[in-house]
């Protein structure tokens, strides 16, 4: 009678399957840092192109002259026109502090927010409004008060005769404030309005 011999199939060893599944673990936690640093990046470049956005409004309404509305009475002349950059928004948007990892929804309600100011004074000078939600709070100073410069260490000192086009944001709201900041200066001898080179950033990701 013949006799065959049986091959048994061999399995994984127990130290194999631990070496699999420490590379799994490994490779999820590399993917799910991945998107998560993505995702954070999609809501910085907000901050980035909303305070570069605010910074170009203001460089062109400092080109641009201003004229006084006036009601002239006959053989009398208006005030000359004028060139400055627009006085301070007197509000950051949104008004109070910055959303704690959530968004907001701007007001487009006359004299609210983005709505808020004249033909010299804030966002309507700029003529810069924001109509969808928003990660962060956005500030727009000229002279005094800045919002970022002295608050966040590095940010381009905007001198006493300049602006600051701020961003600050609670991404994660843990407390910890992450700021964008764009500046501009006037030259006191030219009179030429020179801006920052790029955007500051300080803690990008908070």
């Amino acid at each position: 009678m013949r006799a065959f011999k049986r091959y048994g199939k061999e399995g994984f060893t127990l130290v194999e399957l631990m070496i699999v599944v420490a590379i799994i673990g490994i490779l999820a936690a590399l993917a799910i840092y991945g998107v998560r640093r993505y995702m954070a990046s999609a809501k910085t470049s907000e901050a980035r192109n909303t305070v570069g956005a605010i910074s170009r409004a203001a460089t062109a309404a400092y080109e641009r002259e201003i004229v006084k509305s006036e009601l002239l009475p006959e053989g009398t002349e208006s005030t000359p026109g004028t060139s400055g950059l627009c006085a301070s928004a007197p509000d950051g948007v949104p008004k109070t502090a910055p959303p704690a990892g959530i968004k907001y929804q701007p007001d487009s309600t006359p004299t609210k927010d983005f709505e808020a100011g004249d033909n010299v004074t804030g966002w309507k000078c700029l003529r810069f409004t924001v109509n969808q939600p928003i990660y962060y709070q956005y500030t727009y100073k000229v002279n005094s008060g800045y919002a970022v410069f002295g608050t966040a260490t590095g940010a381009p000192d905007p001198t006493g005769a300049g602006f600051e086009a701020g961003a600050i944001g609670d991404l994660d709201n843990d407390g910890t404030k992450s700021y964008f900041s764009r500046s501009g200066t006037i030259d006191a001898t030219s009179k030429m309005l020179r801006t920052a080179t790029t955007v500051f950033v300080a803690d990008e990701f908070e």
